[in-house]
């Protein structure tokens, strides 16, 4: 039998795909939220004098970008309520493995945006009197603030797009309605082109927002 393409379905699962965007939004907002103050804090220790504090920030992004983000989220939500005896609700777990993922990316960008500051600015954050930590939080954080937006943007993306990842642990993300409307009317090929096609909406609105941001602050430099 030939396949015959039905408009119909678009706006079908219209408002149940918009209820799992909603979900989407929400726990990539949220993910992405603690994993920037993670990943700043980790990218901060990696570049401490302190030999353990690095080594601690070190073990944890190697361990991260070291593994499949599926494993972790498996790991979270399986194998740590068994070894610990609690249970973590599915969105919670979702935001916990988005804010641990792309803390450690976001701890990488972090100390490289922070050591593409000439040390001379350092050194003239001392000389009027300033501690490490204000020359640090007054005159390196925004030079390294501006050098990150292009690979943060990047990672939110990335992020946004693994969420797809958190049906394995039963969140009703967009993914997984896909999914759900799927078995149920058997249009798989509509379902999934209107999934990617929010998807790809999304990305590119989160792209563009990025760059007029970079735009706004490389014209506020000049």
């Amino acid at each position: 039998m030939a396949f015959a393409f039905d408009t119909t379905v678009f706006w079908d699962t219209f408002p149940m795909l918009m209820r799992g965007l909603k979900l989407t939004v929400e726990i990539t907002i949220g993910g992405l939220f603690l994993g920037f103050i993670l990943g700043s804090a980790a990218g901060l220790m990696k570049l401490s004098r302190n030999f353990f504090t690095r080594k601690i920030a070190g073990v944890y992004v190697e361990a991260i970008r070291g593994t499949p983000m599926l494993v972790q989220a498996m790991f979270l939500y399986y194998g740590v309520p068994m070894a610990l005896g609690l249970r973590i609700p599915p969105i919670t777990a979702g935001i916990i493995i988005i804010a641990v993922n792309s803390g450690a990316y976001i701890a990488e960008i972090v100390r490289g945006a922070v050591q593409s500051i000439h040390k001379g600015q350092f050194e003239a954050g001392r000389s009027i009197g300033l501690t490490n930590a204000q020359t640090m939080r007054y005159v390196i954080w925004p030079q390294a603030l501006k050098r990150m937006i292009p690979p943060l943007g990047n990672q939110f993306i990335i992020s946004l797009k693994d969420t797809s990842l958190l049906m394995v642990i039963g969140v009703g993300e967009l993914m997984r309605t896909g999914q759900e409307i799927t078995s149920v009317n058997f249009r798989a090929f509509e379902v999934y082109l209107s999934v990617a096609c929010v998807y790809l909406v999304m990305t590119l609105s989160i792209a563009f927002v990025m760059r007029r941001i970079e735009k706004k602050l490389n014209t506020s430099r000049r």
